[in-house]
């Protein structure tokens, strides 16, 4: 137990160490969070061998709680998405109204390249500039 009180002691000092910015991506976080549910059911199970339910039981719920943050989010799809008008497509890829395909498309990749999941952006954000895309191109 001891070992555990001083994992969370060095994670603490880390995260103090930061100093307010994100230390870890939603990438990097899914993969720590999924590492420390494995640890987390494998001291419970070695607790609980050798009589410790309590703390067995701590651990389980611990690592009940890390491997659902570990599961990803769906991407939801508002009806505001699928209905949206050109006008706003517009808007929020930043086009002129006589914009290219080559131009849409360059500033779709530029604002994606900010927005997306993997980057730290949301996957709401995301799901609107591909519905602008899409509603620009027409596809």
């Amino acid at each position: 137990m001891i070992y555990l009180a001083l994992g969370f002691a060095a994670l603490a000092l880390f995260l103090m160490g930061s100093r307010g910015r994100p230390v870890l991506k939603r990438r990097e976080w899914r993969f720590l969070s999924g590492a420390l549910a494995i640890a987390a059911f494998t001291g419970a199970a070695w607790v609980g061998v050798r009589g410790g339910w309590g703390a067995a039981i701590v651990l389980v719920v611990l690592g009940l709680a890390f491997a659902v943050s570990t599961r990803r989010p769906g991407i939801p799809i508002s009806s505001a998405t699928s209905r949206m008008s050109v006008a706003e497509a517009r808007r929020i890829l930043g086009v002129e109204e006589g914009a290219s395909r080559s131009e849409i498309q360059a500033a779709y990749t530029r604002l994606m390249r900010l927005a997306h999941p993997d980057k730290g952006g949301t996957a709401g954000l995301a799901a609107q500039l591909n519905a602008a895309r899409d509603r620009l191109l027409g596809k």
